[in-house]
């Protein structure tokens, strides 16, 4: 071996495959008109001259030694490549291994895998929370083109494919199209990751497909459930790490704060439970039968789906005096599709309590008399429940909505009609509280009887207590007189 420019290192003849050949020629490194690469290192093998360029003379030597090296071994060299055959094996095993790595997990995929997962453990709202959340960003997560489906029908898609029991079904006729659409367009699930994509995905977070914002609820239940679902991805090894955490939330407005505007006085109360017994036909009872139904919302503080799901074994109603409720199980409505029943209404224990647990209520004489009555006139519906629609079943949310937005007409004046006031059945619970704390009732008590932490009472109500103000200004103007300001 030379140690000349001109002169390069001879490799003794020998046997090689094809394409391969034993006849080397390396030359010493050499120094050429380039910036950013003005080291050169040129070989020759079988008669064909290779060459590499490199940033430092020290990379262009090592390259140098390591061609030697194999040299001195007796490995062939490739002599398109010019690269010793070692080299040559090492690379077309790493491209085999590529290509026999599995595909990287897709979006929706991973959507259905994530949702069967959570499904056993998870409540019917859950469920279908969950779904609407990931359905939003998936609109985020497949690709658009030519002939793509409306976001409507991409998301109703999304919703069916994703309930575990229709794995491996055909979807419906009118959602086919927007299903093959969803599950061959959809992006992997690191896309998420990519800063595009991820500006449409916090985008679809807090609006709604006509793009006006979501309300704030709306808002926060879905990016729950986005970050969870890719907290549970970087577990699996899916994500290296969850893009939600360092994006900043958006600023929406709250309505944990119950507005005073919904709060009805004892005297509209009165008027509006008369006024449901006028809804329907007089021989369907189509609102006689849920008068009592309004009234355990209003004096007694229950949720629309406890009061569903109440039984008449629950009720202690006395001749004469305060009677109880113990409340045990709620009938919260879902679609057909999130339940374990195949019903509309899930069963559940009480809201933020042990399933077995139960909450006793006081009710005051006046509810316990409309109780009384109402199961005088109607009886029970099936499973012993205290309320039931025409055929004993669970009285649906649409239909006591109904029932409340026709008494609103009958009971309100036209001005008061459009207006916030007990715009929904919710809203007489919302009263009820209200009444209890202005009437003195300590916070922990109405905590307990309604189902609620003292915080949270305190935080959703502390503005429609009465007599704040006033107090206020009293303390402010006895320092005030004490200062010597009032003398101005």
């Amino acid at each position: 071996m030379t140690t000349n420019d001109e002169t390069p290192a001879l490799r003794p003849h020998g046997e090689a495959r094809q394409g391969y050949s034993l006849d080397i020629r390396l030359w010493k490194v050499t120094k050429v008109n380039r910036k950013a690469r003005p080291y050169q290192l040129r070989w020759v093998v079988g008669g064909k001259v290779s060459s590499a360029t490199f940033a430092t003379s020290a990379l262009a030597e090592n390259r140098s030694s390591e061609l030697r090296q194999a040299m001195r071994r007796g490995e062939a060299f490739e002599i398109e490549s010019g690269q010793p055959e070692s080299e040559v094996r090492a690379a077309e095993e790493a491209t085999k291994a590529s290509e026999e790595e599995e595909p990287p997990l897709r979006w929706f995929e991973f959507c259905r895998k994530y949702m069967a997962g959570r499904w056993r453990t998870s409540a019917a709202k859950t469920r279908e929370g969950m779904a609407d959340g990931l359905a939003a960003v998936s609109l985020a997560m497949v690709k658009r083109g030519d002939g793509a489906p409306s976001d409507e029908q991409l998301r109703l898609a999304f919703r069916w494919g994703i309930v575990p029991a229709n794995a491996g079904e055909d979807p419906p006729a009118v959602l086919k199209a927007a299903y093959d659409w969803l599950t061959t367009t959809d992006r992997p699930v690191g896309d998420v990751a990519d800063a595009a994509v991820f500006e449409d995905v916090l985008y679809r977070l807090g609006y709604k497909l006509d793009g006006t914002a979501a309300a704030g609820d709306t808002y926060r239940r879905r990016r729950r459930a986005l970050n969870t679902a890719l907290e549970h991805a970087v577990v699996a090894g899916d994500l290296s790490e969850n893009p939600l955490q360092r994006a900043r939330r958006k600023h929406v407005g709250s309505n944990e704060v119950v507005d005073r505007r919904v709060l009805v006085n004892a005297l509209q109360a009165r008027q509006l439970l008369a006024a449901v017994s006028y809804v329907g036909s007089w021989d369907r009872c189509r609102g006689r039968r849920l008068v009592a139904f309004y009234a355990v919302l209003y004096y007694a503080g229950l949720r629309p789906a406890e009061a569903v799901g109440l039984k008449r074994s629950d009720c202690h109603l006395p001749d004469t005096g305060w009677g109880t409720l113990t409340l045990r199980e709620t009938r919260p409505v879902s679609g057909k599709q999130w339940t374990d029943s195949g019903e509309r209404h899930d069963r559940r224990g009480l809201k933020a309590r042990e399933a077995k647990s139960d909450r006793p209520v006081p009710i005051p004489p006046v509810l316990v008399m409309i109780l009384r009555a109402h199961m005088d006139a109607f009886g029970t519906a099936k499973e012993g429940r205290v309320f039931g629609n025409e055929r004993g079943g669970v009285v649906g949310s649409s239909t006591y909505w109904r029932v409340w937005e026709e008494a609103r007409l009958f009971a309100l004046p036209p001005d008061r009609v459009e207006s916030p006031l007990a715009g929904r059945p919710y809203d007489l619970r919302h009263a009820c509280i209200t009444r209890w704390l202005n009437a003195g009732v300590p916070i922990a008590e109405v905590a307990r009887r309604v189902g609620n932490s003292p915080e949270v009472i305190h935080r959703r109500y502390h503005g429609c207590i009465d007599g704040h103000e006033e107090a206020a200004n009293i303390k402010i103007h006895e320092a005030l007189m004490e200062d010597g300001d009032m003398d101005v």
